[in-house]
């Protein structure tokens, strides 16, 4: 094999993401010879036992894990196995779905681990599974989200600061694509970061992004922040004093962008083919309409960093961690969507 793997990180040890790994290896096993996974060995090998197939039980044979030292190995593996590297400090038998600081570095670990092996070239892009964010904290993470961490790490191995990385969260469903303006932010900050520089360069990346996969000319309506799109200045002047400005620069670099739209609506039009994309002005304002078209498809996707990073629309799920019952639909999606973005460099 000559093609670069996808690495994936496997969360949080304590929640579904090492059992949804495996059960998207045994589910699809023709992802085994592209994926190497990244996480502690031993929990990996608890997961592997629970990821039977959900549904009518059929067998699809053990999951054979080959323990690899590093990606080097990964073509010289037996088939069909799955590939494994232990990232980080090798853990103690944690107990499912509980909050630890443990837990939360050992995340944080897999996922350096797969960043750097993607930025060194060894690796085509990251996909990661959930973490959660009190563990990180507790871990004494400084960052809110795995797209913040990977922020950091990118810009330090740039030579940068992280606010000379600028990063967006993507979030797609079958037939709704939002990209979102600020991400992990109080509702109140959250209001002030609505500028024009920040809407103007979020259409920017969406419009960069969607030229990459293929869109020639990409389609994107930007949401008004306020009901009804301020309603000519009733509801609020932001959408007249830096949201409209935002798009009117955008066209003027031959970008088809238009709004801002009601907020009410314009998802909806996106959903029956009106739109290719839509700029969300705020997280729970883009993430709330893609999650209502069901989390099991979902996928979010990380733009502005010079690598392909997507995970599963959905979170540790730590109240059916270790039970056996994780679709590992979203996780799959989030797979296939890190190889159609990165065919052409493999």
């Amino acid at each position: 094999m000559n093609q670069r793997p996808v690495v994936v990180s496997m969360g949080d040890p304590a929640g579904i993401g090492p059992e949804i790994v495996l059960r998207a290896l045994r589910e699809r096993p023709d992802l085994r010879e592209q994926v190497v996974v990244l996480g502690d060995v031993a929990t990996l090998h608890r997961a592997a036992r629970l990821s039977a197939p959900v549904g009518d039980g059929s067998a699809l044979g053990a999951l054979v894990l080959a323990e690899l030292d590093d990606i080097g190995g990964w073509a010289a593996r037996p088939s069909g196995s799955v590939a494994v590297i232990q990232a980080g400090e090798v853990l103690p038998r944690l107990a499912w779905g509980v909050v630890s600081a443990i837990a939360g570095r050992a995340a944080a670990q897999a996922v350096r681990a797969g960043a750097a092996a993607v930025l060194a070239g060894q690796a085509r892009a990251l996909v990661t599974a959930p973490l959660h964010k009190e563990a990180l904290a507790a871990a004494g993470e400084p960052f809110p989200g795995h797209t913040e961490l990977l922020q950091a790490q990118v810009a330090e191995h740039l030579g940068r600061l992280p606010a000379e990385v600028p990063v967006r969260m993507m979030l797609s469903a079958p037939g709704l694509a939002t990209v979102l303006v600020s991400i992990h932010l109080a509702l109140r900050e959250a209001l002030d970061a609505v500028h024009t520089d920040g809407v103007l360069q979020t259409v920017r990346m969406a419009h960069a992004h969607f030229r990459r996969t293929g869109v020639d000319r990409p389609r994107i309506a930007v949401a008004g922040l306020n009901p009804h799109a301020g309603e000519g200045g009733l509801f609020g002047r932001e959408e007249i004093e830096q949201i409209a400005p935002a798009v009117a620069a955008a066209r003027a670099e031959g970008i088809d962008a238009s709004g801002p739209h009601p907020p009410d609506t314009v998802f909806m039009r996106a959903r029956q083919g009106a739109f290719d994309v839509v700029v969300a002005m705020y997280h729970d304002q883009g993430l709330i309409p893609v999650k209502l078209l069901g989390v099991e498809h979902g996928v979010n996707t990380t733009l502005g960093l010079p690598l392909v990073r997507t995970s599963p629309d959905h979170g540790t799920a730590f109240d059916i961690a270790g039970q056996g019952v994780a679709s590992a639909a979203s996780l799959l999606a989030a797979i296939d969507a890190a190889l159609a973005a990165t065919a052409l460099s493999a």
